[in-house]
């Protein structure tokens, strides 16, 4: 592979590298300090216990001096891995200059803009950056949907994650996220999804993404199905906490064909899928469909900066000034370090890089789904990975306590995953798009070795 010697240098030499079982004592210190002060809420410091000192490419290293290959990349943010040289020159520029700015123009807001608009579709011809997360795009789409159509309704899919504000959470289906919360925005209506592995149909598993399409367009052409008009129907172009579930390009043509016919605007969430994650620029190009507005953030601040945008059509461009505002939609050294970063992916090829990646790894994550009966399935697609892990893989039995052992001996052995999944048993990989070779191979084989050693009953 081209440049593979420029990666490699990216990252530390030598990981993984544990010289003491995580968490480390001056973990556990921090650790403690933010169980005393913090919110109950923090999450990913109990299933990946560490405090982290510093990242360099696809390399974690924490306040004890162990380094982790970092299959994690922050739920996907760190597409260009920690630390990147070019992106945060750009950023330190920019701090000199100016940081905030709402949304008076500037040349380094036009040229986001510009770099967004040489990567997206002809037909999305307007950008809007909103708040600086996920949910911020996903609240804006949803918001610029209702005002076009005049209507309400929304329609989404079982195993969702579209984010945890208002909109956002009652658009996502994890009942741990949304239980307690009291009521959530009304008239959002769930569909099943094309989940072949954990068919929801009763039909063959090949027929899955066409009975999931054909549900779809029933209840919106049945007068007694219970279902209005909706404003839209909002799908992850691949769902990402759902447990990595990847539709075929059959149900996203038949998708966009149905919400077409009825006037139904369709919304791609490419928040965690997009931006060169999938092999493609932007996911929903993988079905050769363009949907009427897709939501962006995670990777479109380079290396972490808090940003978020939507691209639509420019029919929908219809909103009064001041309709949709928020005070971090300014933030200029996010512009200045997301811009460089597509520009670099774009240079580099790394969507490409990503799609060649991740079909050597499916190889060899497709040999273990052989060899072992707790992982009932691998999935990929480019590189956002994963195994599904089952009590056995007659039964399919989802087992969350197999996945979390999975994500706890790969941690401690150096290799830092999650979990997700409609059970909580899919341990998912989303590595940064500039890991190694070495790296991403090495990181599997480890985790293969936690399979092997959880499967024989040498961990508890």
């Amino acid at each position: 592979m081209e440049n593979e010697k420029m990666f490699e240098q990216m990252s530390m030499a030598g990981a993984p590298k544990i010289t003491t079982v995580p968490p480390g004592p001056k973990s556990k210190e921090i650790l403690q300090y933010q169980a005393d002060n913090e919110s109950s809420v923090v999450s990913y410091s109990k299933g990946m216990p560490m405090a982290i000192s510093t990242g360099k490419g696809a390399t974690i290293q924490d306040v004890d001096g162990n380094i982790y290959i970092d299959m994690f990349s922050g739920a996907g943010v760190m597409a260009l891995g920690h630390g990147h040289a070019e992106v945060l020159a750009a950023a330190h520029e920019q701090i000199d200059m100016v940081t905030h700015t709402l949304d008076i123009p500037s040349p380094t807001r036009q040229k986001m803009v510009e770099t967004l608009k040489a990567l997206l579709p002809k037909e999305l011809t307007r950008v809007f950056f909103g708040g600086p997360t996920g949910s911020d795009a996903v609240e804006q789409a949803i918001k610029l949907a209702k005002y076009n159509t005049g209507r309400n309704g929304i329609i989404a899919f079982e195993g969702a994650y579209h984010g945890m504000t208002g909109v956002a959470l009652a658009l996502t289906t994890d009942s741990s996220h949304r239980d307690g919360v009291g009521q959530l925005v009304p008239d959002v209506k769930f569909i099943p999804y094309p989940y072949a592995y954990r068919n929801p149909f009763g039909c063959p598993d090949e027929d899955v993404d066409l009975q999931a399409a054909a549900y779809l367009e029933r209840i919106l052409e049945d007068s007694h199905s219970g279902y209005s008009l909706p404003a839209a129907v909002i799908l992850e172009s691949v769902q990402g906490e759902g447990g990595t579930i990847i539709p075929s390009e059959r149900f996203m043509k038949r998708v966009r064909e149905i919400t077409e016919k009825h006037g139904v605007l369709m919304i791609c969430d490419e928040i965690q899928s997009g931006l060169g994650r999938t092999g493609k620029m932007f996911a929903f190009e993988h079905f050769g469909i363009v949907p009427d507005i897709i939501t962006m953030s995670k990777a479109l601040g380079g290396v972490g900066f808090p940003i978020s945008a939507i691209a639509y059509r420019e029919e929908l461009n219809t909103w009064p000034a001041g309709k949709s505002i928020g005070t971090f939609r300014g933030n200029m050294v996010a512009f200045a370090a997301g811009a460089t970063a597509l520009k670099w992916m774009t240079d580099h090829k790394i969507p490409e890089r990503a799609s060649e990646l991740g079909d050597k790894a499916m190889v060899k994550m497709k040999e273990i789904e052989k060899t072992y009966d707790i992982v009932g399935e691998v999935r990929g697609i480019g590189l956002m990975l994963a195994f599904e892990m089952v009590e056995d893989s007659a039964s399919r039995k989802p087992s969350s306590v197999i996945a979390k052992k999975v994500r706890k001996y790969a941690h401690q052995r150096g290799v830092m995953i999650e979990v997700g999944g409609h059970h909580n048993n899919v341990a998912r990989l989303l590595p940064p798009l500039v890991i190694s070779e070495e790296y991403l191979m090495k990181g599997i084989d480890i985790i293969e070795g936690v399979i092997r050693d959880i499967q024989d009953g040498k961990v508890e």
